[in-house]
């Protein structure tokens, strides 16, 4: 992200994870790289926070050269764990400690930073003044290098910590039954998270506008030139028939092979979508939903009216309002039955590479059964009947039949009827048999994107199931907290 610097990446990273309101809290150094100033109006905030309730957990990590936080930072944790190589050799309230290690025998000077005096100890830099009582009785082996957590293990404070621990475990079916309970909720409803996830896309398209301008540029330039290649079709035979049943071909084909991008759509912002969504941000269905106006309206839809307009008249179609209507109609479904598909592979993989092998594969075998290339009465049954999944066959037919009915065309010696050419390919060219091929279209498109919902829906199955485990930890934690009276934890790692 450009622009933003790293503090501000961390504000608004923890800022995130408050719009959820969480009943715990994880936050990993989250005053590093930020000045004094900051760190103290963001642990500031945290404490505002905590008045309604939830638990703070913060990890504190301090190697020298580096300092830790200041005392006006550190004086507002009410628990303080402290970690040496692993082990724990403090954990209790955070204005206790200076009077722990006090007893141990390290004295801590008068204008010191407490923060700074526990530092001091876990690196080893200053030692006990004298010799405490536990301490002297502490023998180093090869077993326990590190003699603070021995001590600690030994302490009353550790004793009373183990008892509460024990407590709670005495009755692990309610914390089970508890986590079960809890349904995921939002802290906003679901037209909310709508309307603000749609605007955000908006705005990301807006902010790259290139992207719209050259796929609408692309649509433009390659209208004109399918225009030029088939300007003015004649109404002689053959030319009449072969020239129309091409232009359709290379037409679908437009619209089908177009769409390839549309794999990009979740892969592009897959992480981003598996983590606002594992975190409560919002639904499923309103990325998904946001993803599908913002999308198919300007990038879909628009484009391939602008299309449609520029050969249709170049060609000589049918000049009726209503057959050009149909013929955008069609132009439509079979672009959004196209993309649909590349939603489709684009939810279920997370590589470019294998999304674009997948999409290539179903297009070229609509195309092969589409009705074009191979005459499909002419194939084994065992295979014929692919054409029913095929975009290229039920859009080739919806053109077809809303150019060729009620068209006349002559040679030297004959002439023939649209319909008659259609009889002959075994198409349906009555009202229902042009508006099943729409139908059928539609049909693909919806399902295409019914999967596509599930598989952005299992995606987030899996992170719910991962979950369900640190659901149990976290009312672990959270009846533990009541127990110990503390919100705002720290955690210092050496």
């Amino acid at each position: 992200m450009r622009g933003v610097s790293g503090g501000e990446k961390k504000r608004c990273g923890i800022g995130m994870e408050l719009i959820t309101s969480p009943a715990l809290l994880f936050l990993d150094e989250p005053t590093t790289g930020l000045d004094a100033n900051t760190a103290n109006s963001i642990i500031a905030l945290l404490q505002k926070y905590l008045s309604a309730g939830p638990c703070v957990f913060a990890s504190l990590r301090a190697p020298p050269p580096r300092r830790f936080p200041r005392y006006s930072i550190f004086r507002q944790f009410d628990h303080l764990t402290l970690l040496n190589q692993g082990e724990a050799i403090y954990a209790g309230e955070a204005s206790k400690a200076v009077a722990y290690f006090e007893d141990l025998g390290y004295k801590c000077e008068q204008f010191n930073n407490p923060a700074d005096f526990f530092m001091d100890i876990t690196q080893g830099a200053i030692g006990p003044a004298t010799d405490g009582p536990s301490l002297a009785t502490l023998t180093r082996t090869a077993e326990d290098k590190n003699p603070l957590a021995l001590q600690y293990r030994r302490s009353q404070l550790y004793g009373r910590t183990m008892e509460q621990l024990e407590q709670l475990e005495k009755n692990p079916v309610n914390r089970h039954d508890k986590a079960r309970r809890e349904k995921p909720c939002y802290a906003t409803p679901f037209c909310y998270q709508l309307l603000l996830v749609s605007k955000r896309t908006a705005k990301n398209i807006l902010r790259n506008p290139q992207t719209s301008y050259a796929q609408l540029a692309l649509n433009i330039v390659f209208g004109i030139l399918v225009g030029l290649i088939y300007y003015r079709i004649p109404r002689t035979l053959p030319e009449a028939l072969q020239n129309r049943i091409g232009a359709f071909f290379f037409l679908v084909i437009n619209m089908v092979f177009g769409n390839l991008s549309g794999v990009e759509l979740f892969i592009s912002e897959r992480a981003l979508f598996i983590h606002e969504n594992s975190g409560g941000y919002y639904r499923t269905s309103v990325y998904f939903l946001s993803k599908m106006v913002v999308d198919l309206i300007p990038n879909r839809i628009m484009p391939v009216f602008v299309f449609s307009a520029i050969p249709y008249f170049m060609m000589g179609f049918k000049p009726e309002p209503e057959a050009f209507f149909l013929f955008c109609v069609t132009m439509s479904l079979i672009s959004l039955s196209a993309v649909s598909l590349a939603f489709l592979v684009s939810a279920s993989v997370g590589s470019f590479g294998v999304a674009n092998t997948l999409i290539a594969l179903p297009y070229v075998f609509m195309m092969v059964f589409g009705g074009f290339l191979v005459n499909l009465n002419s194939m084994l049954s065992w295979l014929s009947w692919l054409k029913w999944v095929s975009i290229f066959y039920y859009g080739l037919n919806a053109l077809t039949i809303n150019e060729l009915t009620g068209q006349v065309f002559t040679s030297n010696y004959s002439s023939i009827t649209g319909e008659m050419y259609m009889d002959q390919q075994a198409i349906d060219y009555t009202t229902w048999g042009f508006w099943q091929n729409e139908v059928a279209l539609f049909g693909i498109m919806c399902l295409c994107m019914l999967f596509s919902y599930i598989q952005l829906w299992r995606i987030k199955r899996w992170n719910v199931l991962l979950q369900k485990s640190i659901n149990v930890t976290h009312c672990h934690l959270a009846d533990l907290t009541k127990a110990s009276s503390f919100k705002l934890s720290l955690v210092h790692l050496r």
